[in-house]
């Protein structure tokens, strides 16, 4: 697992969108495409608007979720309203190649399997990601793959329905279509994700993030994230 430690959450952004942008060059040069699936929150919003603003193929890019709230689509919880203002709105990405959750649909489970079959459409049976961007939650959850939840066990498909989690249900990608991406790119800064960054780097299998293969794991941090993360510390 690669580490680049920057000195704040804004250098992680700007650092974290330069990886992408070069991703997205070698993908296009390589294979025509690029298929990225980017996860929310506050620092990913900062990096998405960095991505924006650099050279991107974006005619050749088709664009995924990772993760979404079943939440109406104006709620501001909705990581498709931030992903609009950060990236999208901002960006010549053609309106087909912006793959949105479906998670307006009354029926899920039948919307959750039409989303694994559009990637499969845009990236090959199985489908395999270019890119997958995550997060990384301090009781070391991704995507919304959280502790507990039916959907960490789910093998046979690339996209499920969960539980309950901070008073909200989400439609997340499933591990194993994160585990066959070609990239997988880490964000997170702040104090408060040093403990779960220590266990993720230690390959620490108790939490969800744990279980998230790391030979093609890229980790974009800050300096205060990695104060207490050190690859020999002792899972807590």
């Amino acid at each position: 697992m690669q580490c680049d430690v920057l000195a704040d959450a804004d250098a992680v952004a700007r650092r974290a969108a330069a990886i992408i942008a070069e991703a997205a060059s070698d993908a296009v040069r390589a294979r025509g495409a690029f298929v990225l699936a980017t996860s929310g929150g506050t620092t990913p919003w900062r990096m998405l608007a960095r991505l924006a603003e650099l050279p991107v193929p974006w005619t050749r890019v088709h664009l995924f979720q990772v993760d979404e709230r079943v939440v109406p689509p104006a709620n501001p919880e909705r990581n498709l309203r931030q992903l609009r203002l950060s990236l999208i709105d901002r960006i010549p990405l053609p309106p087909g190649q912006f793959h949105a959750m479906p998670v307006d649909d009354t029926d899920l489970e039948a919307a959750a399997a039409r989303y694994a079959v559009t990637l499969e459409r845009v990236a090959g049976s199985p489908a395999v990601l270019d890119l997958v961007h995550l997060g990384l939650g301090a009781d070391g959850h991704t995507a919304s793959l959280v502790a507990g939840d039916p959907a960490l066990d789910v093998t046979d498909r690339d996209v499920a329905v969960t539980g309950e989690y901070q008073g909200r249900r989400r439609m997340t990608l499933t591990f194993p279509s994160i585990a066959r991406a070609r990239r997988i790119l880490w964000v997170m800064d702040g104090v408060e994700k040093a403990p779960a960054l220590a266990r993720l780097r230690n390959g620490d299998r108790t939490i969800p993030a744990g279980r998230v293969p790391q030979d093609r794991a890229h980790v974009v941090t800050d300096a205060a994230c990695v104060s207490r993360s050190r690859p020999d510390a002792s899972p807590t």
